[in-house]
């Protein structure tokens, strides 16, 4: 389906709800209290069932790759293997995931924030920083964050009942305190490893159509459709892998590489004007 379709639909996903943010100072809201009905926020019974045994039978193809992971990320770079945030879950709670650590330790954040920030009021796609040569990346960084295999640790945040392997990316607090009422509905469901939006553009996409691919999947939520998406995050993986290493290739042809700083002033420039 294309993402056109989710943002006609998304209206009609999230009809009858709203959120008021009233924070002055920036910080993220707790949401968790702020929700107009808990009763939107249902898990149905065989998620659970359905990640366990998964989890359970690629046990001997997830837990070798995770130690040798450890290993590479231990020897690559200085510093701690994982790294924690802390995210928004099911109806709006903090939460912390586990990740590989990619970036060089001291490492700052604020331009990340900065960039994610302007996406969200930007129509255009959602491009990686990485895509544009991050030096704050530690080696093997952006082969991590390119396969998505940073992310392989959140098995324990499913294994806890914070996750599901299929449902929405969680997003950071800062993040949620920039939604409008219509997308914070997202929450309503456990955040996911892969899911609706990662198998159906995902960086290729805009940020309110990532919005009504969540919805989307919220409205439309079923033991097929989760199978359908583990079994296409193989192959978007690979996709990612070969357009991670075709970025670089086509920066040195263009002969001009786009830096982090380039990029800021012009989504800043194109950002609407308020």
């Amino acid at each position: 389906m294309r993402a056109e379709g989710h943002l006609r639909d998304a209206g009609r996903a999230t009809k009858g709800g709203s959120l008021s943010y009233s924070g002055s100072n920036g910080n993220a809201p707790h949401v968790a209290s702020e929700l107009w009905a808990t009763s939107l926020c249902r898990v149905p019974g065989w998620k659970a069932g359905l990640d366990i045994t998964c989890i359970l039978l690629l046990l001997p193809l997830w837990l070798p790759l995770m130690i040798l992971l450890m290993l590479v990320t231990r020897i690559a770079s200085p510093g701690p293997i994982f790294y924690r945030q802390k995210r928004i879950g099911l109806c709006g709670r903090h939460f912390f995931i586990w990740k590989f650590r990619t970036m060089r330790l001291s490492a700052e954040t604020q331009t990340h924030e900065r960039y994610f920030e302007n996406l969200m009021r930007v129509d255009c796609p959602m491009t990686k920083l990485d895509a544009c040569g991050d030096t704050r990346l530690a080696p093997l960084g952006r082969v991590l964050r390119a396969s998505g295999l940073d992310e392989l640790p959140q098995i324990f945040n499913v294994l806890h009942g914070e996750m599901s392997l299929v449902g929405p990316r969680p997003c950071t607090p800062n993040e949620f305190a920039h939604y409008e009422p219509w997308q914070r509905q997202r929450v309503n469901c456990l955040p996911g490893l892969t899911g609706y939006w990662q198998v159906n553009g995902k960086n290729k996409t805009t940020f309110r159509e990532m919005i009504a691919m969540d919805l989307f999947y919220l409205k439309n939520t079923s033991i097929l459709l989760d199978l359908k998406i583990m079994l296409k995050t193989g192959t978007a993986i690979a996709g990612q892998l070969f357009e991670s290493r075709q970025a670089p290739q086509r920066s040195r042809q263009d002969g001009s590489p786009r830096s982090r700083t380039t990029i800021l002033q012009t989504l800043a420039e194109s950002a609407p004007k308020i």
